[in-house]
């Protein structure tokens, strides 16, 4: 079975060497190598060490999660922070298991880290406790950033155009030009479409479904932070924008407080002026402190946990706190 440092040291390796997927984020220097024992099945893991530049935010990141399982059951976590703010990690964001299982990853079609674990019957604990650098700086904004024509665009960006599980953009073409037919394409369009869903939905932990569409949020007026970003990603592949779902730790730097309690985040990225944007129709204005965990093409493809089996949450903590 894969170890915990197995496994970090091949999402080090996927860092380093270039593991892309058109973010274009930069890349860490690599410092040195390192060549790990073999694993028990012969397979030796290169890792790196990088060297990684001072940052101006320190952000301490991670969770809590309790289930009572009434059988062994299977289970998929996506928990682990994304191969591009790996270079990031000043400790790494094992996952902890309580009681202590073996776990194994594998990376998804787009690139996310996945853990594969068997949960004993009875309570079981899933938890990590992770310090991240961060630039410290919001959102980036680039109100010039054109829309890209359909016949332009790059190989991995198609299939983020196309309607899926939960951002069923077919049922909201006669919507989406309806409203923003009028708006200057590319960054004016999508900003267009996130005031349009910041203010259509009440937001309200009590209206959380699993299984709403982004055609039913605009029915139903009401969700919580996936809901906003499912509808703005629907009516973007509607109107022929790349969008992708995002999922993630965003804490309440520089926010004022009342702050609500901590919980995992949803967000978009949009594709204009030849690369991906970070867009959040629920907070609707730039963020700081923002850390990724995975992406996909909605809330289907990068659900923090999977469970193979019947299942009963008992706890759930979420903390993103500035050092």
């Amino acid at each position: 079975m894969t170890s915990d440092a197995d496994l970090l040291a091949c999402r080090e390796l996927d860092d380093a060497l270039g593991f892309s997927d058109l973010t274009g984020a930069k890349r860490p220097d690599i410092r040195a190598i390192i060549v790990h024992p073999p694993l028990a099945n012969g397979v030796r893991i290169i890792g790196v060490r990088c060297c990684i530049a001072e940052k101006a935010l320190k952000l301490r990141v991670g969770y809590e999660i309790t289930y009572d399982f009434p059988q062994p059951t299977p289970l998929i976590g996506m928990l682990n922070i994304h191969y591009t703010r790996v270079a990031d990690l000043a400790a790494p964001d094992h996952i902890r298991t309580t009681p202590s299982v073996p776990i194994s990853g594998y990376r998804d079609l787009y690139g996310n880290w996945c853990s594969r674990i068997l949960a004993p019957g009875g309570r079981m604990t899933l938890s990590t406790d992770a310090l991240v650098s961060d630039s410290g700086q919001a959102d980036a904004l680039a109100p010039d950033a054109a829309q890209t024509p359909v016949e332009a665009l790059p190989e991995e960006a198609i299939v983020f155009l196309l309607p899926s599980r939960f951002c069923d953009s077919d049922r909201l073409q006669d919507l989406a030009w309806s409203l923003f037919s009028q708006t200057r394409p590319g960054w004016a369009r999508v900003q267009a479409i996130c005031d349009f869903a910041h203010n259509h939905i009440a937001f309200g932990y009590d209206f959380a479904s699993v299984t709403r569409t982004a055609s039913e949020a605009y029915e139903e007026g009401k969700g919580v932070c996936r809901d906003y970003a499912h509808l703005a990603v629907a009516l973007c592949r509607a109107l022929n924008i790349p969008a992708r779902y995002c999922t993630g730790y965003l804490g309440d730097v520089g926010t004022p407080p009342p702050w609500p309690p901590g919980d995992f985040a949803a967000w978009f990225e949009a594709w204009l002026g030849g690369q991906w944007h970070i867009f959040d129709a629920r907070n609707n204005t730039p963020r700081i402190g923002r850390v990724l965990i995975a992406r996909g093409r909605d809330a289907a493809d990068v659900p923090i946990a999977t469970t193979f089996g019947p299942n009963t949450l008992v706890g759930f903590k979420v903390w993103t706190d500035e050092v």
